[in-house]
């Protein structure tokens, strides 16, 4: 499933199964448990390995009583289970499950006290394994003490972290630290990704994310409905028809880039090379007159045209004319000449317009003029670009991503390209999509021009949103193989990101799947 919820959506989903399905809840937290044990049981090293298992007093401390029994079951001899708080206030399925492990023999140890804590500290200085079953999605509130000296004697164990759901103290909805959080290496989450597992800091703090299935069929979900959908390479595959057999360079797509500036013919020369790679039929970047001589023969294929100073609604007039998509924005920019360039094309063209860079920092705290805009709208800003069109701090949108997305794109009209690990595409009135492939390899300068020319050549012949979707999936992949190819996560060149696309697209769709 490539459904993502939020905290509210989960728990409407664990009410609709429970109350209209008739599905146990008990029946959902043994499946949720031994869904994480299997996990966990293929992950604990050889000998004699000390599991300890840090609960709380609610449902995700149920969820570690169920790993704690699987775990005996399969032959896990040394398992030790500390409850954070007063057992006493287990309820419900969690104190079913309790009971359970007790009764087959189980001990529970309680901190609370600092005696007790400190008993707990050292018991997970000697662990293996530390399994996280705190708090899971349903913390809304900045985490307290003990809880938090708990949270940093987790962090502080070498032996590996498996946490239960979510890590504790991580916000389900923004993937935001609640003051802290726990770092997992492992995260088993239950019935589907959370959005904040789908985040920047919350991937960081995640690790590898395993979902385990509670028995809900998928008819539940579409009732209880969800906030993101996970991008499938073979959706992207399938949106990108092979080539008819009468294709030529105009029915591929033209491209025009009004990219680059003295210094700056960098940005332009990729964005070109993005699109071009990317299939554009044609490829013209039009600059300044003073930066169009030195990008001159960089790239063979690729023409150029000069903006005239003098007459700069004019000049532009005639480039756009007959273009299929605009790539506007890469190291264009930002004088009183290169502002009404943009926003002459921007506010005035009425085709597909690929904004980036400068291209976005010219309408900071502008949002709403977007709206405006004649045709269609792609923007591709990063956090801090994100922030000054929205007028706030590029912080304040990473410690909420997809509100930030989501309200950008219903502020402009625009499909919203919100770059970073774990990229956001939105549009007004549609789904959230994310893009989980990538690499670390794409943190290199350029990367985005390539984007920018990726996206405007896909504009070319595919809808505004599905353009968007595909070229920032194929743009990770392209970075993907390059790290699987060099072993390496760093010392890719922008430029390399381009010349992947092809064998890219070339690659079976189905493979790419998991």
């Amino acid at each position: 499933m490539n459904r993502v919820l939020s905290r509210a959506q989960i728990r409407e989903l664990d009410r609709i199964a429970i109350e209209s399905f008739r599905i146990p809840g008990l029946l959902l937290m043994e499946n949720a448990g031994r869904g994480a044990a299997e996990r966990i049981f293929e992950l604990l090293p050889g000998g004699d390995p000390l599991v300890v298992i840090v609960c709380g007093t609610g449902n995700n401390g149920g969820d570690g009583f169920v790993v704690a029994r699987q775990l005996q079951a399969w032959g896990v001899q040394d398992v030790a289970v500390w409850i954070v708080g007063d057992p006493a206030r287990v309820k419900g399925d969690a104190r079913v499950n309790l009971d359970a492990w007790t009764a087959l023999g189980g001990e529970v140890s309680a901190a609370w006290s600092e005696d007790e804590l400190r008993r707990l500290e050292g018991v997970l200085e000697a662990a293996d394994v530390v399994v996280d079953a705190l708090f899971g999605t349903g913390l809304d509130r900045a985490v307290g003490e003990p809880f938090s000296r708990v949270i940093s004697a987790i962090n502080a164990s070498a032996g590996r972290c498996v946490a239960l759901d979510l890590p504790s103290g991580l916000d389900a909805d923004t993937g935001a630290a609640l003051g802290t959080a726990v770092r997992a290496d492992t995260t088993v989450t239950f019935g589907a990704l959370k959005l904040g597992l789908l985040t920047p800091n919350g991937a960081d703090h995640a690790g590898e994310v395993h979902v385990a299935s509670l028995g809900i069929p998928e008819r539940i979900v579409e009732r209880s409905g969800w906030s993101a959908e996970i991008i499938r390479s073979s959706d992207v595959f399938e949106a990108i028809a092979p080539r008819s057999a009468s294709a030529h360079k105009h029915s591929e797509g033209d491209v025009l880039v009004i990219a680059g500036s003295p210094g700056k013919i960098g940005a332009s020369l990729l964005a070109a090379r993005g699109a071009l790679r990317a299939g554009a039929g044609l490829a013209t970047i039009a600059t300044w007159p003073d930066a169009v001589g030195t990008v001159q023969g960089w790239i063979p294929e690729v023409m150029t045209a000069p903006i005239s100073s003098a007459d700069i609604a004019g000049s532009l007039d005639g480039l756009l004319r007959g273009r299929d998509a605009v790539a506007v924005g890469p190291g264009f920019g930002l004088d009183e000449l290169a502002r009404s360039a943009v926003e002459r094309v921007v506010l005035g063209w009425d085709g597909v317009k690929v904004v980036d860079a400068d291209g976005l920092t010219v309408f900071a705290g502008r949002a709403s003029e977007l709206s405006k805009a004649p045709g269609k709208l792609i923007l591709t800003p990063h956090p801090g670009e994100m922030g000054r069109l929205l007028g706030r701090s590029g912080a304040e949108v990473e410690r909420d991503r997809f509100g930030a997305v989501r309200e950008a794109a219903e502020r402009t009209g625009a499909v919203v390209v919100l770059k970073g690990a774990r990229t956001l595409v939105a549009w007004p009135g549609g789904i959230v999509q994310v893009n989980e492939a990538g690499s670390r390899v794409l943190a290199t300068a350029g990367s985005g021009d390539v984007l920018c020319g990726v996206i405007a050549a896909l504009a070319c012949t595919l809808p505004a949103e599905r353009a968007a979707v595909a070229g920032v999936h194929l743009h990770a992949l392209a970075g993907e193989a390059w790290e699987r190819d060099h072993r390496c996560d760093r010392g890719m060149l922008a430029s390399e990101i381009a010349e992947r696309l092809p064998s890219v697209m070339a690659a079976d769709a189905v493979d790419r799947d998991v």
